[in-house]
């Protein structure tokens, strides 16, 4: 399976589960008119008060809440003006900025990020999918290794350099990264899938039956793989 079609049919399953329940959806607008009220009270309290970080940096969290993202632009900029290495800043500005596809603008605020704080993750990670989306991927994959020489430990990192990888058709280095994932993450279910996937798109089912068994022993539910179990006795 691909791997930006894999990524989005998930998002697309999450999206249907949450419109088969409508007490979650109820709790979704519950949600937006909570931030609306907090946004009402800020914006009072920011009208009569001294300049204060901690307020504009909570304005912009509620604007990004309420999928604002222009709005929460406008007060990440106020905060970088009188601040300009605000981490929280620069680093939600590139993610209002993403969901503009402003994807320029972003790298550049995480580039900015990484200068003054080299071992944030979340930025490190954030910046190698803007330049796998843009296309550059050896870019994606070189920020990937520094991350994980930083971050040894962390299965989502092994896992971001694994799809990129799977874009570059880097298998076998696709296929070591699954592993460690899972090693570090052992009942993570979409670590075992994104692994046992590459493994069916390379015919090598002797090892995806393996993969799958392990994942089982570790915990995983049998049921949530018997799609991959399914595919596993096809010729």
């Amino acid at each position: 399976m691909d791997s930006r079609l894999y990524r989005k049919g998930l998002i697309a399953l999450l999206v249907a589960i949450l419109s088969l329940h409508s007490v979650q959806v109820q709790s979704q607008q519950q949600d937006s008119q909570r931030w609306r009220d907090s946004l009402t009270v800020l914006n009072q309290a920011i009208a009569t008060q001294p300049w204060s970080t901690d307020l504009h940096l909570r304005k912009a969290a509620a604007n990004l809440e309420l999928k604002q993202w222009q709005y929460s632009i406008d007060e990440y900029n106020l905060v970088l003006q009188k601040e300009p290495r605000n981490a929280a800043a620069m680093f939600y500005r590139a993610y209002a900025n993403t969901h503009l596809r402003r994807f320029d603008l972003a790298r550049n605020d995480l580039n900015d990020l990484l200068v003054y704080y080299p071992r944030h993750f979340e930025g490190r990670l954030s910046l190698a999918v803007i330049l796998q989306h843009t296309g550059k991927r050896q870019d994606a994959l070189d920020q990937l290794n520094q991350t994980i020489q930083l971050y040894p430990d962390s299965a989502v990192a092994y896992a971001a350099r694994a799809n990129v990888e799977r874009d570059m058709k880097q298998d076998e280095a696709a296929l070591y990264d699954w592993q460690k994932a899972e090693q570090l993450d052992e009942r993570n279910p979409l670590y075992v899938v994104s692994h046992v996937d590459l493994l069916l798109v390379l015919e090598r089912r002797t090892e995806v039956r393996k993969v799958l068994d392990d994942a089982v022993k570790r915990g995983i539910p049998r049921g949530m793989l018997l799609e991959w179990y399914e595919k596993c006795k096809r010729k």
